[in-house]
């Protein structure tokens, strides 16, 4: 087969769950189709991340002068040079994007948020309104329904977010197939006390603490924070990290009165080192496709509190407590448990470890490859 794939995500300097998928998959699986030829498409905003790719793979670099390139590369540029290496398969990774004549086209869409009515989408629990926000997610809102007209393959990530998907659109089931994620291989537990003691010391770390995600409904946790007893409270800090300099105003607030850390941007061996230093992971998400931290901090040893919303419950698998995504109650007195029962705790970080080896990258790539050999055996269209 000739397969091309949208990889321009690896040439913007981007980071998030998208980044992270189409920088793995992508490597794993141009070691893994040798008997294919894969054409990778980037653009020269920013210098391509993947180099010494094997002899099979081909590198197509298009021309970014500027914000428009991104609309004008969608709708025209990439797909005119898709169509010149006359491809068998073409797969957009990030949600949208259009046929190709003489291609089959695979689509991953990481969750339903860009095909649910845009309402739903521009007023969801915790998102973003700003001009710039609403105009993007209007964009991908338009794209992905646009690509829903002639998708052959949808790949997403999970089992809820099939579901999810198909509540929204008339694709067959059987043209839906979930592949998960999995931790990247640089996620493993540090036990190197100088390197630990380094990050204390850099962040003025100087309590044990409970790690969370400042852009994941960190209201419930900072509730659930405050009815624990004064006494834990004293013992132990909340730590939020955020890759978004304005989370929502409740991480502020917890930080002048409960003596939180907001950690911005971490570097990607510092969140390591606060996964593996953490003595509970909170994540109490509203919405997920997939929830790849709840992996990452499994690797690194962290004990789980995970809500119970979308995805979460089947990527924990039972290696994490699980509450109510508004429940702080509840998640106060998980907290407490884990806080006061490191054997209850130490069990949960074996649990973790043991279910976080089922997931990698290898297994994600060679089951994308044989949905590109399904999609290339398809006759018709798959509405």
């Amino acid at each position: 087969m000739r397969i091309g794939i949208d990889v321009r995500y690896l040439s913007h300097g981007l980071v998030g769950g998208v980044h992270t998928y189409v920088k793995h998959f992508v490597a794993e699986l141009c070691t893994l189709a040798t008997a294919h030829h894969i054409f990778l498409y980037a653009d020269t905003k920013r210098t391509f991340e993947l180099s010494n790719l094997p002899a099979h793979v081909t590198v197509r670099f298009l021309p970014y002068r500027g914000p428009h390139s991104t609309a004008y590369l969608d709708c025209v540029g990439i797909r005119r040079a898709m169509a010149h290496d006359r491809l068998d398969v073409v797969h957009y990774p990030a949600n949208y994007g259009l046929s190709v004549p003489g291609a089959r086209t695979v689509v991953t869409l990481h969750d339903a948020l860009t095909i649910m009515p845009i309402r739903e989408t521009l007023f969801s629990a915790g998102s973003r309104r700003t001009p710039r926000v609403l105009a993007m997610s209007i964009y991908q809102y338009v794209g992905s329904r646009l690509m829903l007209r002639d998708v052959d393959l949808i790949l997403t990530v999970s089992q809820h977010a099939k579901k999810d998907i198909l509540r929204y659109c008339r694709l067959s089931p059987q043209r839906i197939v979930p592949i998960p994620h999995a931790p990247t291989p640089d996620m493993r537990r540090i036990t190197d006390r100088a390197v630990l003691d380094d990050a204390r010391t850099r962040y003025q770390l100087r309590h044990p603490f409970v790690l969370a995600d400042a852009l994941k409904n960190p209201g419930v946790l900072v509730r659930a924070w405050r009815r624990l007893p004064n006494s834990l409270r004293q013992q132990y800090r909340l730590v939020f990290f955020s890759r978004h300099p304005a989370p929502l105003p409740i991480v502020f607030e917890a930080v002048e009165r409960d003596q939180a850390a907001l950690l911005i941007n971490p570097p990607r061996a510092d969140l390591i080192a606060l996964y593996s230093m953490a003595e509970v992971f909170v994540f109490p998400s509203w919405f997920e496709g997939f929830g790849i931290p709840i992996l990452e901090a499994m690797s690194c040893g962290a004990p789980l509190i995970v809500s119970d919303r979308g995805p979460l419950p089947e990527v924990a698998g039972d290696a994490a407590l699980i509450i109510d995504a508004e429940d702080d109650a509840a998640l106060a007195a998980h907290l407490q448990r884990l806080l006061t029962n490191p054997t209850e705790a130490s069990q949960l970080r074996e649990r973790g470890f043991a279910h976080a080896t089922q997931f990698s990258w290898r297994k994600t790539a060679q089951q994308i490859l044989e949905g590109y050999e399904y999609a290339a055996g398809l006759t018709g269209h798959a509405s």
